[in-house]
């Protein structure tokens, strides 16, 4: 930034104490990575993988069971 003059002159005291304002400045920090998703939507993918896998394990059981039955009906 330019220093700005101002129309007061600076008078530093003979005697006494100096005291200085201190003027506030823009301070930079690091960034901060953001996950590209939230630990809720993880856990909600997790959750319907779940369910897929238990839907499929179930739809291979009657898949199972419906073979099953012929063979028996021939066996008799």
């Amino acid at each position: 930034m330019p220093e700005v003059k101002s129309m007061f002159r600076e008078v530093l005291p003979k005697q006494g104490q100096l005291s200085m304002e201190d003027v506030p400045a823009m301070v930079l920090c690091k960034p901060k990575l953001l996950p590209l998703k939230s630990v809720t939507l993880e856990k909600l993918e997790k959750m319907q993988h779940e369910a897929q896998e238990v839907i499929k394990q179930q739809e291979l059981a009657v898949r199972e069971q419906q073979q099953a039955q012929p063979e028996q009906e021939q066996a008799q």
